[in-house]
């Protein structure tokens, strides 16, 4: 059988309040506190502390302040990276970030979410005895190509894949995968043109 964990890595339905995650959380906690009291002018130190949380982690990776994830070693980031300041990174699952990506200030990427329909999200004879959540929860991965551009404020949800040379407008909400070399923007996030690529 597998373990909650197993499970939130499958994409399966899973108790999220089992001990590991509430371990892995506090830990996270712990980093984020430390890592957003770090002044910005001490940038070695604050590259240094991404390796200590984060699954991997490339060459020349900023992170602005007041940065938050959920658990951290989930997160993958590539070379040539820039996470401006306030963004949220619930990184139940893998949360992987190519090369060359720009992600502006207050983005959100959220792995996790819950079944639509009511009585498949509540947790059936649940009481608050039985040691289980009220509710079920899924993680599912995000993929952010190479080259891509996340604009101001934008949220990413669970599963989505943003292909390479991808432009989000700010404020979009992207609810499904994208093609590569497109701007997107709205609410749900929608093609507003394709991106001549030079050859």
């Amino acid at each position: 059988m597998n373990t909650e964990l197993q499970k939130c890595m499958n994409g399966e339905l899973y108790d999220c309040h089992d001990s590991i995650f509430i371990e892995r959380k506090a830990k996270a906690a712990a980093w984020c506190e430390r890592y957003n009291s770090i002044p910005y002018s001490r940038r070695g130190e604050r590259k240094r502390m991404l390796g200590e949380l984060f699954g991997s982690v490339g060459s020349n990776v900023s992170i602005g302040t007041d940065f938050i994830c959920d658990f951290g070693d989930n997160i993958h980031i590539g070379n040539n990276v820039s996470i401006n300041h306030r963004c949220l990174f619930v990184d139940s699952n893998r949360i992987t970030i190519g090369d060359n990506v720009l992600i502006a200030p207050g983005v959100q990427i959220n792995t996790s979410t819950h079944p639509v329909v009511l009585e498949e999200r509540l947790t059936k004879d649940w009481t608050p005895e039985s040691g289980e959540y009220f509710c079920r929860t899924r993680a599912l991965p995000v993929t952010i190509g190479n080259g891509c551009w996340i604009g101001a404020g934008a949220i990413i949800l669970a599963g989505v894949t943003i292909g390479d040379g991808v432009v989000v407008a700010a404020g979009a909400v992207v609810t499904k995968d994208i093609e590569p070399n497109t701007i997107v923007g709205g609410v749900p996030a929608k093609v507003i043109k394709e991106i001549e690529v030079s050859k």
